[in-house]
């Protein structure tokens, strides 16, 4: 392991399950513990742990932490409540992306966001010139160091966790959270406050659970434990790779990037123009009006082939139309799916048109297929 790479609370015990590990996001990650298949299914059959904690954090706070964070992000903040969550877009004022997040409603005074472990510094320093600029009364207090996140996937995850409630006897109404909600645990395993969220990455229902740093052991052995019974696999990146695009979920850095804004990248729909000002908004409002040139599109492969971020999208004679950002081998279907850019025009961009992709300069013939790919 390079010195450089940071790690999260729960690298022994990836190390002490013979994880494969890779530099992730300046840390070092589990790629795949047993196989990226058997990983992969495990989610979309019963339950896969993966350990996030190089996720960042950031609590903001103060008498104007609403009106800031309204601002900060595409989406509109107005409404959330008191223990609902919403996907968003940061942007810097040429609408690029600066990074997506989930935003978390505390209270009118107190959000917590939630960023990529790979923009963390950029993110903070992008939050920050925002503060200033705004001048907004609030603060910003990363607290990702501090904060272990485990995400709980697939069909039987809320058994497993109801399992670990009722072994410790902590009275917790499961069924009534609701999808992008969250609830906090007063106490679980002698750990203090956790917070527990219902949205997910992987396409398939699940739990993230926040925890103090310094009880995630505790917290990921008594899931496994609870798990035993239902199919619990720990689940590294490698999976959580597959399962997402499988979902057709956007990866920053791929389908998102400073270069490319949320309308390009399919995200209009949090891309809230009319409901407050925000960092973007009059670049991305002259874009919708302009009409955009590029579209991100899903697509699943006829012919045998794996599709890979960075490879060609062209016509059937050739002509280059544009590139793959994200593609793989869907354990699902058995066949290659991938998404990526082509220009905005219904020949390319209408689900059953076909497209070609560049393998090895050779090409090879998709289908343009609106995602989940693992539903289709």
């Amino acid at each position: 392991m390079a010195e450089s790479l940071q790690v999260t609370p729960l690298h022994a015990i990836h190390t002490a399950l013979g994880a494969r590990m890779m530099a992730f996001g300046g840390f070092d990650m589990p790629v795949q513990y047993t196989s990226i298949l058997n990983e992969h299914r495990a989610v979309r059959e019963a339950a896969g742990l993966f350990d996030v904690s190089h996720m960042g954090e950031v609590r903001v706070t103060g008498p104007q932490a609403f009106d800031y964070v309204q601002y900060l992000v595409t989406n509109d903040v107005s409404k959330l409540y008191d223990g609902k969550a919403l996907y968003s877009v940061m942007c810097q004022h040429d609408g690029g992306a600066v990074d997506d997040l989930l935003v978390y409603a505390i209270t009118e005074q107190e959000y917590l966001l939630v960023i990529n472990a790979s923009n963390i510094g950029k993110d903070l320093a992008h939050m920050e010139a925002v503060l200033a600029e705004s001048g907004f009364d609030a603060a910003l207090t990363d607290e990702s160091a501090q904060t272990a996140l485990l995400a709980l996937q697939g069909p039987a995850s809320h058994r497993v966790f109801e399992a670990l409630l009722a072994s410790e006897g902590v009275p917790f109404d499961l069924s009534g959270l609701k999808y992008y909600h969250f609830a906090t645990i007063d106490e679980l395993l002698g750990m203090g406050p956790m917070l527990v969220s219902h949205t997910g990455y992987t396409g398939e229902q699940g739990l993230e659970l926040y925890a103090d740093a310094a009880h995630a052991t505790r917290l990921w052995n008594a899931l496994v434990e609870a798990g035993e019974a239902h199919g619990l696999q720990p689940a590294g990146l490698g999976a959580r790779d597959t399962l997402r695009l499988e979902a057709g979920y956007c990866l920053y850095g791929h389908e998102l990037t400073e270069a490319i804004n949320p309308l390009e990248a399919g995200l209009g729909w949090v891309v809230k123009l009319n409901a407050s000002d925000f960092v973007g908004r009059e670049a991305l409002a002259q874009q919708k009006t302009d009409g955009l040139s590029r579209k991100l599109v899903g697509f699943v492969m006829d012919e045998r082939a794996i599709p890979r971020q960075g490879h060609g999208l062209a016509t059937p004679d050739g002509e280059p139309i544009g590139e793959v950002t994200s593609g793989s081998q869907s354990p699902t279907l058995g066949q290659g799916i991938g998404l990526g850019f082509v220009p905005n025009d219904p020949a390319y961009t209408k689900p059953g048109s076909t497209v070609h992709v560049s393998v090895r300069n050779r090409l090879k013939r998709g289908t343009v297929r609106k995602p989940p790919f693992h539903k289709l």
